[in-house]
């Protein structure tokens, strides 16, 4: 009797295990039918009584459909109204986890459906992590979202943001390379990545970032006036050369941008051209000191070089005079003002001249 008494009772609790599931079932199927998130606490209620013993939390159908309600639960009911022992969103995900491969090939859709819900739960909560400007815990919820292997193009690109915000940079890289290497990869994306470099201290890698978005977009201004200001930087004159012109198409009448193709140029001994950006810089703004000093010099070099040549002479006078109006006191104008004089024999004015310099060299 006693043998009968333990059998009958297994009996029981494997019927009343079955009754639970197929009332959970019937109870997520309404849901899924409605829409009605009571339904949804029906199922989650149920699901909990068929799943309380060992054997039935290994139950493969069982852990399928607990992890289908505490997913819909997770996503449907985001204000947590329904009360659950621990956030539904984590009770779905343990429970997707005690699956085993061969279980995962057998239920394609459920698992999908159970992953869908857990990414956009989590991307809930990675976006209300955002409004409170809580970078890293956002970070944390899109990482995530990542491992459920959801990997679209936004979660990726979330995750290399935030990953910036949190002070990441290494996954920032990481992310921001997985979607280059993609290859559809947006212009503010590789801006985006030279400047992480940049926070790394790898200029290097900086620069071929931006050189290999320049390439790939070579209509982007954005891109190309970067790449300009860090070759600028590094005092690559002979790389800004050819690209300077493009850039100028963008802003023509730009002083900065046309000083700096006059000195690329001179830098590169291409003195021609350098003259006109140079004068380009003089038509744009009169009063450049910068330019009209430039012109001045490359006028003097000449004249320096044949004393004959009056079109050198003249240019050379009055390009240096108009810089030293500009800035009186300025050494660079005033010394080669005074090497103008003594090869154009003006005593009276090189005598001026040096005396201004020695005053001003002894204050």
């Amino acid at each position: 009797m006693f043998v009968f008494t333990l059998l009958a009772l297994g009996i029981s609790n494997k019927t009343s295990a079955q009754s639970n599931y197929k009332e959970a079932s019937n109870s997520f199927a309404l849901y899924s039918q409605t829409g009605d998130v009571k339904n949804l606490e029906n199922a989650k209620k149920f699901i909990d009584e068929s799943y309380k013993t060992k054997r039935d939390s290994t139950n493969s159908r069982n852990i399928v459909m607990r992890s289908m309600i505490y997913s819909s639960l997770a996503y449907a009911d985001s204000t947590r109204k329904i009360k659950t022992d621990r956030d539904p969103i984590f009770i779905a995900r343990d429970a997707l986890n005690k699956l085993k491969p061969r279980d995962l090939e057998n239920y394609i859709a459920e698992v999908s459906y159970i992953k869908q819900n857990l990414a956009a739960a989590f991307i809930y909560k990675a976006n209300k992590a955002l409004e409170a400007k809580d970078y890293a815990a956002s970070y944390g919820y899109f990482e995530s979202v990542n491992k459920l292997a959801i990997k679209g193009e936004d979660v990726t690109y979330n995750l290399a943001l935030l990953a910036v915000k949190s002070g990441k940079l290494a996954d920032a890289v990481k992310y921001y390379t997985e979607i280059i290497n993609r290859g559809n990869s947006t212009a503010s994306q590789h801006l985006e990545l030279a400047d992480v470099y940049k926070m790394q201290g790898e200029e290097q890698k900086a620069l071929t970032t931006l050189e290999t978005a320049n390439t790939k977009f070579p209509n982007n201004k954005a891109i190309l006036f970067q790449l300009i200001e860090e070759y600028a930087a590094n005092e690559s004159y002979n790389a800004i050369v050819p690209v300077i012109d493009q850039a100028i198409k963008f802003e023509p009448e730009n002083i900065n941008l046309n000083y700096l193709a006059g000195y690329a140029n001179e830098s590169e001994n291409n003195l021609v051209q350098a003259k006109t950006y140079y004068q380009k810089v003089v038509q744009l703004d009169p009063n450049n000191y910068e330019s009209n000093l430039a012109l001045g010099l490359l006028a003097l070099d000449q004249f320096l070089k044949d004393t004959m040549n009056q079109e050198a002479q003249y240019n050379a006078q009055n390009y240096l005079l108009k810089a030293n109006e500009i800035r009186p006191y300025d050494i660079n104008a005033l010394k080669s003002l005074a090497l103008y004089y003594k090869t154009a024999d003006d005593d009276a004015q090189l005598d001026r001249v040096n005396l201004l310099l020695n005053q001003l060299s002894n204050n």
